[in-house]
């Protein structure tokens, strides 16, 4: 009776974490990452839109920093969008997945409307932002404090948590626009108070305000008491609570900081650019927030050039959608190419693949029978 041969088929290669690799070169794989990312969007633009490769690369270049005002602009995107990073990097780096940047700042604007519509014009000016600065910034560390204290209490998913608290703020801001506007409007129309001085130019105040958190960002994160314990917390728990710290007051006080953070994000918003608010005034920048933290490694100096590469991708490829008179989709989908470039050389950078050689793989094969022969042999002697 004849017998199957067992026959052992392993993978043509395997995983390998690699060894840490040079900045330079790391550097190196993530700028060939966005070239050949652009590359590709270029020639995807032949057969979508009928654009010319080099037409297609100008133009995105050209919404960014085209002219003085778009350069402003982006200057002033870019600015928003790191200050909201800005605030979930403390709770990313502790491992709380705080997702709920969007209504963390949506309610800091609330609040900053709040005040100028109550207060305005019986208040001098300047008091008048510094009751503004403060509601956004109590309702932020509220917003951001309540997951923090469920977490810490009784354990709660505060993904989940964060990302309904969302939808709540949301629904406020849809509520307080109804009891605004006795139209039944929902569109509250532009504030005659609460704005913030211009110097310069009307972007340039808030511009120097979000680096100059930036760099306070930095320091505390990298060169603090609490900016270690934040550290220890997001790599054990265990390890935290071994060494004498409270983890869930590290947890809680983090949050809190974070949703201020945002707050701060939402009285700018109000107080130097919108002068209203809408439910849509964050506009998703809490996410996409959450890229740019996670591209920049939680460091907060990287972040200004994440901040302004996502934001030049946005401006560029909005453009090419005027320009090119397409759907308003195509510049998230150029976005998305991108990003999609940059997390799969992030693989790249931390792991190599080792392909298995031939004489390996028959070696492997063979060994079975050999072991199989040879007890053959033993038997019959």
């Amino acid at each position: 009776m004849k017998t199957r041969e067992k026959r052992i088929v392993e993978p043509p290669f395997h995983v390998v974490k690699r060894a840490a690799m040079p900045v330079w070169q790391s550097m190196l794989i993530r700028v060939a990452a966005v070239v050949i990312a652009l590359l590709f969007c270029s020639i995807l633009a032949i057969f979508l839109i009928d654009a010319d490769p080099i037409e297609f690369i100008t133009t995105l270049f050209e919404g960014a920093f085209g002219s003085s005002r778009r350069l402003w602009k982006f200057a002033k995107d870019a600015s928003v969008l790191l200050c909201i990073a800005l605030a979930i990097t403390p709770a990313f780096r502790m491992r709380f997945w705080n997702i709920g940047a969007e209504g963390q700042t949506l309610v800091g604007a609330l609040a900053s409307v709040a005040v100028a519509i109550y207060l305005g014009g019986k208040v001098p000016e300047w008091l008048l932002l510094i009751i503004m600065f403060l509601a956004a910034v109590i309702m932020g560390a509220i917003w951001g404090g309540l997951p923090a204290f469920f977490k810490a209490k009784w354990q709660t998913n505060e993904t989940l948590f964060t990302l309904m608290m969302n939808y709540v703020a949301s629904g406020l801001v849809a509520y307080f626009l109804l009891l605004w506007t006795p139209s039944g409007s929902s569109v509250l129309g532009r504030l005659d108070n609460g704005h913030l001085p211009v110097i310069g130019h009307e972007y340039l105040l808030l511009i120097i305000v979000v680096l100059v958190m930036t760099v306070i960002a930095y320091v505390y994160l990298q060169h603090t008491k609490q900016g270690y314990e934040i550290s220890v917390v997001g790599e054990s728990e265990n390890t935290a609570r071994y060494i004498g710290i409270s983890v869930n007051k590290v947890i809680v006080r983090t949050m809190i900081i974070s949703g201020a953070i945002c707050g701060i994000a939402g009285f700018l918003i109000v107080s130097a650019l919108d002068h209203s608010i809408t439910e849509t005034t964050v506009g998703g920048m809490g996410f996409t927030a959450i890229m740019v933290s996670w591209l920049a490694k939680f460091n907060p100096l990287v972040m200004i050039g994440t901040s302004s590469f996502i934001t030049f991708l946005q401006q560029g490829s909005a453009q090419i959608t005027t320009n090119f008179n397409i759907d308003s989709a195509f510049p998230d989908m150029v976005v998305g190419i991108v990003l999609f470039f940059i997390i799969g050389c992030e693989f790249f950078i931390g792991y190599s693949l080792k392909f298995r050689k031939k004489d390996n793989k028959k070696k492997a094969v063979d060994a079975p029978k050999a072991e199989e022969t040879t007890d053959k042999e033993e038997k019959a002697q």
